[in-house]
């Protein structure tokens, strides 16, 4: 069919190239992916040891929440929904939170295109609520939404429970005997 053994040459080249194409663009993707839950997980570390130190406006400018968030707070009770950054919520946060740190462990990762999960232990310590510095490490999970080509961060769950637990605290705990005293 070619008329010459160069136009073969070229064709198989050619052929042979497209696959190589393919693949050296997943392995780019796959590098740039990496980099970028690189980058988120460093980043959701700088949040939380920000929040501990209650430097809040460093920890506002890290994270961007969005509007439908909804937080499951490591002190138990309803999730909320939303998150109000007005000054003066920062502010009472900031006052809450002092002389702490965070480094993160990730346990696992999720990722999609739009969707990444970062399951993982914070441990964190710090002066929380006017309490003296102690440990106050957390089991977190963490859902983000890729919204303008940033990471939003859109789900929150952190519970004290770093850990083990017999079944009777946790029985206790799941009924509130905590709250009642018994």
């Amino acid at each position: 069919m070619f008329k010459s053994n160069i136009w073969k040459r070229l064709a198989l080249k050619a052929a042979l190239a497209m696959p190589l194409s393919a693949s050296a663009a997943q392995e780019a993707t796959t590098a740039r992916s990496e980099q970028e839950l690189a980058d988120l997980i460093r980043r959701t570390e700088a949040q939380a040891s920000a929040f501990m130190r209650g430097d809040t406006a460093k920890w506002s400018s890290l994270v961007r929440i969005a509007d439908d968030f909804t937080l499951m707070q490591p002190f138990g009770g309803e999730a909320s929904r939303g998150f109000d950054m007005s000054p003066e919520r920062l502010a009472r946060l900031a006052s809450y939170f002092r002389n702490g740190d965070a480094k993160l462990e990730l346990i696992q990762s999720y990722v999609s295109d739009d969707l990444v999960v970062l399951a993982m232990i914070e441990r964190e310590h710090g002066e929380v609520g006017g309490l003296p510095n102690q440990d106050w490490s957390l089991r977190v999970t963490q859902v983000y939404r890729r919204q303008g080509g940033q990471w939003w961060l859109i789900h929150r769950h952190a519970d004290p429970l770093v850990r083990k637990v017999g079944l009777e605290t946790a029985a206790a705990l799941a009924r509130g005997a905590h709250l009642e005293g018994r």
